[in-house]
């Protein structure tokens, strides 16, 4: 889960072709220049085990490295490992890793801080959300300094994609509490950008790793930008002091179709690896009848969001799986615009009109609830302006909160201080997603936060997860997907397109199905298009 997460930022699927990329005339790679990207909400953990949110992933993803990862067309390759060999019956990996790799600081990598990662992950004191897969390990040995090995219990399906987590380094947290690490906000990697500075709020700067162990970065330096508006940001595009953004569907339909953004800019559009949802906190009494969440699936007219939200640029969802996918069901219950049909559920369920003023009550309370979502992402606010017009129409009063995102992430959502939530998942290319459903992943700061359960639906992730067949594995997640459409722990919204705007000046981005962030190291600015220059 993490590693997609940090892949997704920049993903992008040739189902879709890449919209308008404008190639100026060839000029050879040079070193030097920074590109700027603009994100609305600011990290809040730079240890990769300790973060949940997608702004801290992305940078990261720059820093840090797993033992192995995807290459651009989705199949696992090595990173910090070279190679491996697994056993006949899937249940030992052996790992043999790169030599004269360092850390930021100079220190030799090793086995050793991969024991210590997979130590200090599974460890009950760290408040991880990714302890799962490692929890499968029944034996972790470096055997020496470049030979690593894991021993399982049971076949693990997502065994090998696991050992893509961000390896830390043993030398800077061993009996330490991590939890207290300047690390922090000041992480030491291996990867090919290494932090430089943290101004919260402002800006997070990283500084290309020379001594990168594929290869010296071409751009210097890699600055984020924190604009908690879309529109402010969208005017820093505008004048080029962005070189990076996600545009709203306005931006990308209207208001970038003018000679300054095609001459300076490419455009790219592709169905995202992500998908939007309204999620119940099912603590909540509200919510605890399973009829009362489809009453309010019915009530939802996911096609007017699609259409007039996102402007056609997005499919309804149905699931937690990317349509056209392997894993992907598309035969589940769906949840058709049928209001007289959520009237009648909600009637089932004890609610009423019971002093005429066109509201629902029950036991004398009136069905009112709030939405959370996050500052910066006028999408989900639009969403959330609609499904409260659509949700009055059958007697629910809903309230929408708008809260910055980290603050949102650490004071509501790991603290289960909501009723409902508008947010939105990536959606790796394995199906696996125990971390995000399984009734054990529901503690503080692990991502189960609706606190969902059911016990069929714990068996199917178990079993998809135990078996390397992929025709077995797509019976268990097609009958879970079958059992979260009757639930209905989530109204699944949509599933939108990506919007991406580069400046033209970055060179060497290359669309491929993993995302065009694949090959980052190899994005470079011509010598003669220079404009920024990075103090190390």
């Amino acid at each position: 889960m993490v590693l997609w997460i940090i892949l997704s930022m920049i993903s992008c699927d040739r189902s879709h072709e890449t919209d308008t990329v404008r190639p100026k005339a060839d000029k050879p790679p040079a070193y030097g220049d920074i590109l700027v990207r603009g994100d609305i909400g600011d990290a809040s953990n730079l240890i990769p085990l300790l973060a949940s949110d997608s702004a801290s992933h992305a940078v990261g993803g720059m820093v840090f490295n797993g033992l192995v990862k995807y290459d651009k067309d989705m199949n696992i390759i090595g990173d910090l490992a070279e190679s491996w060999e697994i056993s006949a019956n899937g249940l030992v990996i052996t790992f043999h890793l790169r030599k004269g790799v360092q850390w930021h600081d100079g220190k030799p990598f090793t086995s050793a801080d991969v024991l210590y990662t997979y130590q200090v992950t599974t460890d009950p004191k760290t408040p991880t959300a990714y302890a799962g897969d490692f929890m499968k390990v029944r034996k972790a040995e470096a055997l020496d300094d470049f030979t690593f090995r894991v021993t399982y219990d049971k076949p693990f399906a997502p065994a090998l994609i696991s050992w893509g987590a961000a390896i830390l380094p043993r030398h800077l947290l061993a009996g330490k509490d991590i939890t207290q690490s300047p690390l922090s906000r000041h992480p030491v990697g291996t990867g090919p950008y290494k932090f430089k500075e943290w101004v919260a709020g402002q800006k997070i700067v990283l500084v290309s790793n020379e001594n990168y162990f594929e290869g010296r970065p071409y751009l210097d330096g890699r600055v984020t930008r924190i604009i908690p508006d879309t529109a402010t940001m969208f005017l820093e595009l505008r004048a080029q002091n962005i070189g990076m953004m996600g545009l709203t569907p306005l931006q990308y339909t209207r208001q970038t179709e003018n000679n300054l953004f095609r001459k300076n800019f490419n455009k790219y559009r592709y169905l995202s690896f992500a998908y939007t949802y309204l999620g119940y906190n099912l603590k909540n009494p509200l919510f605890s009848d399973k009829r009362v969440r489809q009453a309010i699936s019915y009530a939802i007219k996911k096609d007017e969001i699609v259409s007039g939200v996102l402007l056609g640029l997005g499919k309804p969802a149905t699931g937690p799986y990317k349509p056209g996918t392997w894993a992907y069901n598309d035969k589940v219950k769906t949840y058709a615009y049928d209001p007289a049909r959520a009237r009648e559920l909600l009637k089932q369920a004890g609610f009423a009109d019971q002093n005429g003023d066109g509201m629902l009550e029950k036991g004398g309370k009136p069905f009112e609830f709030e939405i959370l979502t996050n500052q910066g992402n006028e999408t989900r606010q639009k969403c959330a302006e609609i499904i409260q017009r659509q949700l009055a129409e059958v007697g629910i009063k809903a309230k929408i909160r708008i809260l910055e995102w980290s603050a949102f992430v650490t004071d509501f959502i790991n603290k289960r201080r909501f009723d409902a939530v508008i947010l939105g998942w990536t959606i790796p290319p394995d199906p696996d997603a125990y971390d995000v459903w399984h009734s054990s992943k529901t503690a503080p700061e692990e991502l189960n936060f609706v606190s969902y359960g059911n016990p069929e639906a714990d068996e199917m992730l178990e079993k998809g997860r135990s078996t390397f067949n992929q025709t077995e594995r797509k019976k268990y997640y097609d009958r879970f997907q079958e059992i979260l459409a009757e639930d209905q722990p989530y109204t699944f919204l949509y599933v939108p397109d990506d919007l991406i705007m580069i400046s033209n000046r970055i060179r060497g981005v290359e669309p491929a199905p993993v995302g065009i962030g694949h090959n980052v190291i190899k994005w470079y600015v011509p010598k003669d298009e220079q404009k920024y220059t990075m103090t190390r």
